[in-house]
């Protein structure tokens, strides 16, 4: 028998030992877990219930109360980031609504925190706005996997458990899916019953993505993942919205492109690069009449010195740009192409407000390697005919309109059926003179 724990890192397992020669074993590891707190188990202390659920931020020389009103996003996942998004609002303002976003970041990876509160104090238009932003501290310790969760244990000595070898190791441990080992090594003593969200569990939703995000081929060697360390990271924002699949109209869509490509630009004149254009990422307000990017988790700054911490290939596999799945330096071009696959996926998939979304063959794009997708992407884009063809055939009946948007993007993204062989600031112009006209010419068919 051996015992698993599972954290942000994955998983890690404890030797085996025999039930029948070692029961006191089995008794105490049965005790162990029957004993443990809920922080040990998992929960998150500093979520807090007192009737409703809250949380507290030092800001500005200040405790501050942030109530927890709604669950906007739960990534399904044990291993991973895990993002987690609140609505919420400051106790001594109800009707001010913030956007409280937890994750767990790679240790090396710049915090998002820092470059939005620096796209803020820029001006940057049409992104959210940033508003406070901390690594989490539980037990007074910084909330990571190695040093707070695992307690320092040790995997270098484990193994890949789903490789069949033929003996048994003291340790295994997989980089895909990584936590603790022994029963009863957990974050806490505390039996506090304050805490009331447990950090997640895994399925994918239909006609969307996996949750993210990094798309790389190129071989890591084993040891080093185990040294990789994730740290739990809170960053809030002011700006609420939705996505443009819960949209009340095509026109509301463009206009939610509309704004993400305003505020692609406009990261841009600030020197930031967000590398991460999905469906996710490209907001609706909730009055419908602008959109906004979020999510900048794999920015970077263009005058960087040092490596960024991603891998060479980042993004949301299915909306990365040909030349980026190729493994191209990722540029504001790759980002604009973005924009394009994002409304070519949400045009084969959404059958209109409050529709179920249709199952199409597109989905298995998410699968596929990253050289035979970029090789799919170019042949659906090459041949003007064949596109056309393409587009009218798998495009929803709700979105038939947009064939003529998709077609004249596609003239401005690829000319010439090709990818685009230099930088072109003009590209952003004329995306928006596209969206801009086709979303006019919708309110007059209205």
């Amino acid at each position: 028998m051996r015992l698993w724990e599972f954290d942000r890192l994955g998983v890690v397992g404890s030797m085996p030992f025999d039930v029948n020669k070692d029961g006191q074993m089995l008794v105490s590891a049965i005790l162990g877990y029957l004993w443990m707190s809920e922080e040990e188990l998992g929960f998150d202390s500093t979520i807090l219930d007192d009737g409703g659920r809250y949380t507290q931020i030092q800001r500005g020389g200040r405790m501050e109360r942030l109530g927890l009103e709604e669950l906007i996003k739960r990534e399904r996942s044990v291993a991973g980031r895990a993002t987690t998004c609140w609505r919420g609002s400051l106790e001594d303002e109800p009707d001010g609504g913030l956007v409280i976003k937890d994750s767990w970041e790679f240790e090396e990876r710049p915090e998002e925190g820092l470059l939005l509160r620096e796209a803020t104090e820029a001006g940057v238009e049409n992104v959210a706005r940033y508003y406070h932003h901390e690594t989490v501290h539980a037990r007074g310790e910084m909330d990571d996997v190695r040093r707070n969760v695992r307690k320092g244990l040790s995997d270098t000595g484990g193994r890949n458990p789903f490789q069949r070898r033929p003996t048994l190791p003291d340790a295994v441990t997989s980089p895909a899916t990584s936590s603790s080992s022994r029963p009863g090594r957990g974050r806490s003593t505390s039996t506090s019953r304050t805490i009331t969200r447990k950090r997640s569990s895994s399925c994918v939703e239909t006609s969307m993505p996996p949750p993210k995000r990094s798309c790389s081929n190129s071989p890591v060697k084993q040891d080093a993942y185990q040294r990789r360390n994730r740290v739990h990271r809170r960053l809030i924002m002011r700006d609420i919205g939705k996505s443009i699949y819960d949209a009340n109209s095509l026109r509301a869509v463009l206009t939610g492109l509309l704004g993400g490509v305003k505020g692609h630009e406009s990261l841009l004149n600030a020197k930031i690069l967000h590398r991460d254009i999905s469906i996710g990422n490209i907001i609706l307000n909730d009055a419908e009449d602008d959109g906004f990017l979020i999510d900048l988790d794999l920015a970077i700054k263009i005058d960087r010195e040092n490596a960024s911490g991603a891998p060479s290939k980042t993004g949301t596999k299915v909306f990365m740009a040909i030349g980026a799945l190729y493994g191209e330096e990722h540029s504001f071009m790759h980002d604009l192409e973005s924009f394009f696959w994002v409304l070519f996926w949400l045009c084969v998939h959404w059958n209109g407000p409050g529709q179920k979304r249709s199952k199409t063959d597109y989905e298995s794009w998410n699968y596929k390697d990253t050289k035979e997708l970029a090789e799919i992407k170019t042949g659906k884009v090459l041949k003007e005919d064949k596109f056309n063809l393409e587009v009218n055939e798998n495009f929803t009946p709700y979105c038939k309109p947009l064939v003529s948007c998709i077609q004249q993007l596609r003239k401005v993204v690829f000319p010439n059926g090709k990818s685009w062989e230099r930088e072109d600031m003009e590209l952003y112009s004329q995306m928006k003179s596209i969206l801009m006209e086709i979303r006019k010419d919708l309110s007059i068919q209205v």
